[in-house]
């Protein structure tokens, strides 16, 4: 059996009033009115994908003998470092051992998934026995978009393994499309 064997999350203290975004660009995109209830979280000038998904794998890290940790998997489509190992920089702020495999998952909207299927099957291979999957992202926007109003910033830890399991892994089913119903360019910062 396979699984998740513990969970972490974190969302910035920082929000930002959506309502707060219509007054302000409401003449320019008027529609946006429909989304504007509630608050988003939004990273504040210290924080980015990186720092968020440490303070989530903390999360997850409570009560965990973190020397069974055997590698960390690191996924989003906003890191900090474009020539840098991301998780290996993790790895280092949650005193993990050296020895362990770091990697990053990046560049689609399923880096997430596919990291933690990645390390579900390690595990189910024998490979490795516990795994820290993390997902963070801090998506910027276009000024007075729908995604102003949609997008929000945060991550989630899973500490993947084979004992002491809270949920049982029972399998899952991919399908690569090509088709583009969203996409952000290379060297861009909005969709």
């Amino acid at each position: 059996m396979i699984g998740i064997v513990s969970y972490g999350g974190y969302i910035p203290r920082l929000r930002l009033d959506r309502m707060s975004i219509y007054q302000h660009i409401g003449w320019l995109a008027p529609a946006t009115v429909m989304v504007a209830q509630g608050e988003r979280a939004m990273c504040n000038w210290d924080e980015d994908s990186l720092t968020m998904a440490v303070a989530a794998s903390r999360d997850c890290l409570v009560g965990v003998d973190k020397s069974r940790v055997d590698a960390v998997y690191l996924a989003s489509t906003t890191l900090p470092f474009a020539d840098r190992l991301n998780a290996g920089i993790a790895a280092t702020a949650l005193n993990l051992r050296e020895d362990i495999l770091t990697a990053d998952f990046t560049s689609a909207l399923k880096a997430g998934t596919t990291a933690v299927i990645a390390a579900l099957e390690s595990i189910k291979s024998g490979e490795k026995n516990n795994i820290l999957v993390a997902a963070s992202d801090r998506r910027e926007t276009r000024a007075g978009s729908f995604y102003e109003m949609w997008f929000g910033d945060g991550a989630a830890a899973l500490l993947l393994g084979s004992e002491n399991l809270i949920a049982e892994f029972k399998g899952s089913f991919s399908v690569s499309d090509v088709s583009i119903k969203k996409k952000r360019r290379a060297r861009r910062r909005f969709d």
